[in-house]
């Protein structure tokens, strides 16, 4: 059997660990943080870069920083043995190929860089090098989606080929594109070996998946090669970590997980993603037993002047842990939430950094929520984010598996000044049926 090599994956935003567990969340890329994963017994471990919130400049400089730091730290710990993942989302936004050019530029040179979106916990498979996202039963092309619509990383294909030409503006022709089908994934392993070996110069391919077992025979296919000399890049979803990592079940079952939360208390719930899954869910959760909604009229921030702004700001938080503080001393569960509107900015950079200001208030509300609550619920990615980083303050975090199928649980330290041994779930924004939010609430209050 092959030793693993130690899987590396740059993240931009936390919820890539989604079908994994036990391994490290590090929230920071110093050499001395970037040590704790290497060292970590778990084969593998994240760096959560949140560079999907960033500008495409900054997340340059981001992945640079980590990649450089990164260099130093595998060189005092003697590890030569590694796989680089870039950890993206499943419907295609991100900043490609921003990221995997950055890192082939500091940790190069690299044989070939795979596009493997699939994730099949989020109901994502790629057939023929075309991506789908299943709606209702219904394979739909992503480039259909609402989420080819972003207004920062807008796409129009749903072909890979033709998406990665998009994304290098022509750099990357369709047709220099290698496309691993399902018939090469699933025909005998030697064979997709040698196809393997002969990737050179960093040539971009992109990776058919329908089920966990086509990643499986890439994985294993790809470690074999990788024995053998060959470098790999890769641009991913979640599903393929799975595979790298070949872990064996997570310790406590997902259904088991009301034993995480402290005292048996009520907990509380941030919502920051406004794509209209999470509107569903939260409708459901909205409905259930011992829950107080609590909205917040997020266009308040939107203003012109510095000063006003901060007014509205103080105002908001002021109210908002209000109602906090009184849902909790009635045991139950607030629910704190985004206005629902889409509001519309000038151009990318406003709606940043709007985007900004509304996590920071949430985050000030995080800081504000009673010690004693039993769990928290982030619900949306960068919110996860900027939870682990800045709500929680966290260096990083040992994942303990997911709670429904791509919703990770994570606990904080034992020594954590404001909320020790606290279970805090990591909830992406566009996983998850209409009742799946419900559903982890009811879990973590023993309910069902």
């Amino acid at each position: 059997m092959l030793a693993t090599p130690k899987i590396i994956v740059l993240d931009d935003d936390p919820t890539g660990s989604q079908t994994v567990h036990s391994c490290l969340l590090l929230m920071r890329w110093d050499v001395e943080t970037l040590r704790l994963g290497l060292q970590d017994a778990a084969p593998i471990f994240f760096v959560l870069t949140n560079t999907r919130a960033m500008t495409a400049e900054n997340a340059l400089e981001t992945t640079r920083e980590v990649c450089q730091n990164l260099k130093q730290a595998l060189a005092i710990e003697q590890i030569t043995d590694f796989l680089i993942v870039s950890r993206s989302d499943s419907t295609l936004r991100g900043h490609y190929p921003v990221e995997t050019d950055a890192i082939a530029q500091e940790l190069g040179s690299f044989d070939a860089h795979f596009l493997t979106p699939a994730f099949f916990e989020g109901g994502r498979v790629t057939k023929d090098s075309v991506h789908y996202l299943i709606v209702n039963g219904v394979p739909t092309p992503v480039h259909e989606t609402e989420f080819a619509k972003d207004s920062v990383f807008a796409f129009s294909h749903s072909y890979l080929p033709d998406y990665v030409e998009e994304k290098t503006q022509g750099r990357i022709r369709a047709s220099q594109v290698e496309r691993i089908l399902l018939a090469d994934v699933r025909s005998h392993q030697e064979d997709l070996i040698q196809r393997l070996m002969q990737f050179h110069d960093n040539q971009c391919a992109v990776v058919d998946a329908e089920t966990q077992a086509d990643l499986n025979q890439f994985a294993a296919a790809v470690l074999t090669a990788a024995s053998q000399g060959k470098r790999f890049l890769f641009r991913s979803a979640a599903s393929l970590l799975t595979a790298l990592a070949a872990l064996p079940p997570q310790p406590i079952a997902p259904e088991d997980m009301v034993t995480y939360t402290r005292n048996g208390k009520p907990g509380a719930v941030i919502v920051g993603s406004h794509v209209q899954k999470t509107t569903e869910q939260l409708e459901e959760l909205l409905k259930a037993e011992d829950i107080v909604g609590i909205e917040i009229e997020v266009s308040r921030l939107q203003t012109g002047e510095p000063v006003d702004a901060e007014t509205a700001r103080s105002h908001l938080l002021q109210q908002t842990l209000e109602q906090v503080h009184a849902a909790h001393a009635n045991g139950k569960t607030p629910v704190v939430y985004t206005s629902r509107q889409e509001l519309t900015f000038d151009d990318a950079q406003t709606r940043l950094d709007f985007g900004t200001a509304v996590s920071d208030l949430l985050m000030a509300i995080e800081r504000g929520l009673p010690a004693d609550i039993g769990f928290l619920i982030s619900k949306g990615g960068i919110t996860s984010n900027d939870t682990l980083s800045t709500g929680l303050a966290l260096t990083a975090a040992r994942l303990l598996g997911q709670i429904l199928p791509g919703v990770s649980a994570i606990r904080t330290p034992d020594d954590h000044p404001q909320f020790p041994q606290m279970p805090v779930v990591l909830f992406p924004g566009n996983v998850g049926d209409r009742y799946a939010l419900a559903a982890v609430y009811r879990r973590l209050r023993g309910k069902e």
